[in-house]
């Protein structure tokens, strides 16, 4: 079913909500002060059925420019407006100001209402319609129906009435599929219930019970009740006003402008990139950094415009802006809006959203600005591309691409296995804690990898690689978990640069080459081994004997890192064949045995208890045995320390 919301715009007094009460015959003004003031301040709801059956919701918004902010909040989310022009008095400033709101807002639908016809003759009226046709001419209201009516009469109505039933078939369909967003407008109690807030559903839909988040506090809540045009319901969707009950959450704790939507969905920024244009009518120039107030959804924030792509900007041009706001704005990309002097308040200007949560930027920065133009163009492909490779540096979930992208879910799936396929995007790991890196991110890590390797070689020729977790470090910091930097690193040796063993990284076709002076100082080590029984406890003696020279630490070193020599705890050093014949001793007794002591495994192997001690703990660090009170027994699969 089409669900219509409609607005009214127009000059203060106008007859804006004396129309409204014609036709639904409900009073929108409901504070006090605007019986008392016979002008409406704050926004006003209600409905009515049209002859075709379909119900179309109606907001009322105040025409005096002092509520130019209730009227902005008003329209968010109309599919079409009544225009509203008292004969009598005709166009006038706040007829002008609302027609540009409407235009930058991109409203697409309306109807002019010349109200208070009473009032003039036909001669009169003739002439308003003919200023009127002038005054709308390139507007989306150019060649909108004129009904003249009078509330005294009731002349015109039913004639209107058959228009907004016409016009209502035209309109275009509402996003239901999208993520569920309530701009709010209005937040109360209401005993017995709790707290309370309306607004008009924008996109998606919500079922009673679902849990929703407000942003951009971030508070975690529940549709406790659902109400449309004072029915309860299950399900509202987009295009319907509402009002959802929610619970766990404090009138205080929420204000219009805020938005409800679902969990973990979107992401509040304090920067945002638009496209702007600069209204034909403004009297000076706009010069960069000026502070405005910027009108989105229901939203009034204070603000800093940075024009990206020119010095300054003259009436009726266009730009790419950044806007740098004083509170977080929650928003979707192509998102309208609204942009209006500091002070004194006027409305200058408006357009889209392209880039809802921004970085700042430089101005004229040719890169940034291409990026701008990818995401403009609104293709789901190009615009996921280039927000993967914008994210790729904190390894981005399927969840994040969603908060930053703002599409329908099912589209971004299609366009991100598209991508995957043409191999433009690098999925690593599985289901909810998969990440998706861009190729250029993962040819750039790659590059920065070779580097690194190939300046360790350098530094340290004798060395067989840079440690895995070296590696990570440098490269990756705390940016990325184990799972996902173990895939990277596979990757990386699928490229053919490098290779992994015993977890170290080293160019692939690296060797270890002693020079003639490292090679006699390599033989002078393994024969103090030799001469120590293939085991040594302090190896500072061994470099006094040797000449304390740094090609000595180095050799010494790189017979470590290759096996040639075991280091175990307790600063004890042996011979890889020693060390290969102690495991097999204290396998062999153990197996016959079923465990052993430190003294029986020192007795059989002939040593000291100093190395005894450092084997055996050697062999419980790497899963051969394990200590049960003061004997050792076999871990499970051991069989392959002994291949």
């Amino acid at each position: 079913m089409k669900h219509v919301i409609i607005g009214t715009a127009g000059h203060i007094d106008h007859g804006k909500t004396t129309l409204i009460k014609m036709l639904t015959g409900r009073d929108t003004d409901t504070l006090k002060e605007e019986k008392d003031r016979g002008i409406s301040i704050n926004l006003g709801f209600t409905f009515f059925d049209l002859p075709s059956g379909k119900r179309a919701g109606i907001i009322d918004v105040p025409g005096h420019e002092k509520f130019i902010k209730n009227m902005l909040a008003g329209v968010c989310g109309i599919d079409a407006v009544l225009f509203v022009i008292a004969a009598d008095e005709g166009i006038m400033p706040q007829t002008q100001e609302h027609l540009y709101i409407l235009q930058l807002l991109n409203v697409k639908n309306g109807i002019i209402v010349i109200t208070k016809t009473d009032l003039v003759d036909d001669e009169w009226l003739s002439m308003l319609c003919e200023d009127i046709r002038e005054e709308f001419k390139g507007t989306f209201l150019e060649n909108a129906p004129i009904h003249a009516v009078s509330s005294k009469s009731k002349k015109g109505i039913k004639e209107l009435v058959t228009d907004i039933d016409e016009i209502t078939d035209e309109l275009r369909e509402k996003d239901t599929e999208g993520h569920f967003r309530l701009p709010i407008d209005r937040v109360f109690s209401v005993t017995g219930f709790g707290t309370v807030v309306t607004g008009t559903v924008i996109s998606g839909s919500i079922k009673e019970g679902d849990n929703v988040e407000i942003y951009p506090s971030k508070i975690v809540s529940k549709v406790r009740e659902i109400q449309v045009h004072d029915e309860k319901v299950k399900e509202v969707e987009a295009g319907q006003r509402c009002a959802l009950n929610l619970s766990k959450v404090r009138v205080k704790d929420i204000k219009r402008g805020d938005v409800v939507s679902l969990e973990n969905l979107m992401e509040p920024s304090m920067i945002v990139d638009c496209k702007f244009y600069y209204l034909k009518n403004a009297d000076k120039v706009l010069r960069n950094r000026q502070r405005v107030k910027l009108y989105h959804g229901t939203d009034e924030i204070i603000c800093r415009i940075i024009i990206l792509d020119k010095e300054e900007l003259y009436p009726g041009d266009t730009a790419y802006i950044q806007l740098r706001l004083e509170k977080p704005l929650t928003a979707q990309r192509n998102d309208r809006y609204v942009i209006r002097t500091y002070s004194p308040m006027y409305t200058i200007g408006g357009g889209y959203i392209i880039e809802p949560k921004a970085s700042k930027a430089k101005r004229f920065h040719d890169d940034y600005l291409e990026g701008l133009k990818i995401k403009e163009s609104g293709k789901t492909q190009n615009i996921l591309e280039d927000t993967i490779k914008k994210l790729s540096p904190k390894y981005p979930s399927f969840t994040d691409i969603l908060k930053s992208i703002g599409k329908n879910e099912q589209n971004v799936k299609k366009s991100l296995f598209t991508l995957i396929d043409e191999k433009k995007v690098i999925k690593l790991g599985d289901g909810n804690r998969a990440a998706y890196i861009s190729s250029d991110f993962l040819n750039k890590k790659s590059e920065e990898l070779n580097r690194l390797v190939d300046s360790f070689h350098n530094e340290n020729p004798l060395k067989f690689g840079i440690s895995k977790e070296e590696v990570k470090s440098r490269l990756f910091g705390n940016n990325i978990n184990q799972k996902i930097y173990d895939e990277m690193v596979s990757l990386f040796i699928s490229k053919g640069y490098v290779k992994i063993s015993q977890n170290f990284i080293s160019r692939i076709d690296f060797k270890v080459f002693y020079t003639e002076k490292q090679d006699i100082i390599k033989q002078s080590i393994l024969d103090e081994f030799g001469e120590h029984g293939a085991l040594i406890s302090n190896f500072n003696e061994v470099k006094e004997k040797l000449g304390n020279e740094i090609d000595v630490e180095m050799v010494f070193d790189s017979l470590i890192d290759n096996e040639i020599i075991i280091k175990t705890g307790n600063n004890c050093f042996f011979l890889k064949e020693y060390y290969d014949k102690a495991m097999k001793i204290a396998y062999e007794l153990i197996k016959s045995k079923g465990s052993i002591t430190l003294s029986e495994f020192r007795d059989e192997l002939k040593t000291s208890r100093k190395y005894a001690v450092a084997l055996l703990e050697k062999f419980d660090s790497i899963k051969l045995t394990k200590r049960v009170g003061d004997k050792r027994v076999l871990n499970n699969s051991i069989d392959n320390y002994l291949n």
